[in-house]
């Protein structure tokens, strides 16, 4: 079991304490907030890349190949009828020298990230509010 705890921390400004960290999330102005820190969702999309990276960079390192230059990023295309981004792209950038033919093997690697797992089997996972 995992549990994390919410603090609102004034205006629009919500607090996560997890694991003896604190996360700091706001909302943009144009949502009433100050703009200090990232909003909630960009800290799932953030989860989302840095799962695929810890991914791609223990895929390189178990081969020992040289991870200068190894980068990650990612683009999220909105559907406005669904209100919601319909299309994820991950832009990797190899390192100089990556053998070719680790390149399937490598996106395969990233697939396994836990964020995009839970992703895919989001209709799996049985959420459910109850006031304590």
């Amino acid at each position: 079991m995992k549990e994390l705890k919410l603090v609102f921390s004034g205006r629009k400004r919500i607090d996560v304490e997890v694991d003896g960290f604190v996360i700091n999330t706001d909302q943009s102005p144009e949502g009433g907030g100050e703009g200090a820190y990232p909003e909630p969702f960009d800290y799932f999309l953030a989860s989302l890349l840095a799962c695929a990276g810890v991914y791609a960079l223990n895929f390189c390192q178990r081969r020992g190949i040289p991870t200068n230059g190894l980068g990650l990023r990612l683009v999220c295309h909105w559907d406005k009828d669904k209100r919601l981004f319909s299309r994820m792209e991950f832009l990797v950038t190899l390192p100089e020298g990556f053998p070719e033919r680790y390149k399937d093997a490598l996106v395969r690697a990233m697939e396994l990230c836990a964020v995009k797992r839970h992703m895919d089997r989001a209709d799996e996972i049985d959420m459910e509010f109850k006031f304590e």
